[in-house]
């Protein structure tokens, strides 16, 4: 089928005129019925059903119009994609990241990135809130958890395992919980946004969930925050893998109670815009990919994401 005959058919189904139609696509009545009837008889059915003072989708039509829709997305998609693989990897990348993620893990990465590829300029905001694009003037974001907004495009990075992590300092000092029941006994050092604190933990053991409420007399609304009071032996904290990953391999922090499992992240980099996923940020993406698959893998090989399967 021509596609120029959907996206006419697209915008009578919009409009519910083949006049008005025809005005927005700036040709003539006759040329936007006749492209309607062209697609009509290749489909051998009416996409509208028609009066003498009104149009409105067949039965068909309801069925057969937003398939056109979704199809011819993912041909402009498919476009644009071409078009940008042969481009040079330059630009600005206006990018927020969240606090802990951006300081003590993706920070060096965007470095690489840079060094690799000197014609891409960065901007960096770090940042634990939810990121307004249009308010803060920001073209991508690193986040937990899928994009919420239906509008918005995004890339999932990878899957992250969550942990119940402590210092060899204040295991020595507190003792090692080995139930919920002991865990509650413990100081839990929280992360609070917007004045909400993340005080009921939730874990996996053998195909059951189970959530406890934690008490804390460390409470903070910066993730780094928490993982540096955990270091420094304040208390007991549940953070992403990644977040934990150098303090994990240097032995600064210890996992504990390793048959109860935090739930599983989503890392993603989310564009408010398909315009906005240059061949910069595709580049950007696969280097973060690769980066987060190797460290996840390190993690694994040290023993720190037993029964880990996401690799």
């Amino acid at each position: 089928m021509n596609t120029e005959d959907l996206k006419i058919a697209i915008t009578i189904a919009e409009l519910g005129s083949i006049t008005a139609a025809a005005k927005r696509l700036d040709m003539r009545n006759a040329t936007a019925s006749a492209a309607l009837k062209r697609l009509e008889r290749q489909l051998g059915a009416e996409l509208f059903v028609r009066t003498t003072r009104s149009l409105r989708l067949s039965k068909i039509g309801e069925q057969f119009i937003p398939q056109c829709k979704e199809a011819l997305s993912i041909l402009e998609e498919a476009k644009i994609q071409n078009s940008n693989t042969n481009k040079s990897i330059t630009g600005e990348l206006k990018l927020s990241v969240s606090s802990d993620l951006g300081r003590n893990l993706l920070l060096p990465w965007l470095d690489d990135f840079i060094d690799q590829h000197p014609e891409v300029s960065l901007n960096l905001s770090i940042d634990d809130r939810q990121v307004d694009f249009y308010r803060d003037g920001i073209d991508i974001a690193i986040r937990y958890g899928s994009p919420k907004d239906s509008g918005f495009y995004g890339f999932k990075l990878c899957d992250v395992p969550g942990l119940l992590c402590a210092s060899p300092g204040y295991l020595q000092q507190y003792g090692e919980p080995e139930t919920l029941e002991e865990l509650k006994q413990h100081n839990a050092l929280l992360y609070q946004l917007y004045g909400l604190s993340h005080d009921l933990w939730e874990f996996e053991h053998k195909g059951c969930s189970y959530k406890v409420r934690m008490k804390s007399n460390h409470i903070c609304n910066d993730g780094d925050i928490v993982r540096r009071w955990c270091v420094a032996g304040k208390g007991i904290a549940v953070k992403s893998s990644l977040d934990l990953a150098n303090d994990l391999i240097a032995g600064r922090l210890n996992v504990i109670m390793e048959d109860y499992q935090p739930p599983v992240k989503e890392l993603w980099l989310i564009c408010p815009s398909r315009q906005l996923i240059t061949p910069a940020v595709r580049a950007l993406r696969d280097h973060l990919r690769n980066q987060c698959k190797q460290l996840l893998a390190q993690l694994q090989e040290q023993g720190v994401l037993n029964g880990y399967t996401g690799l």
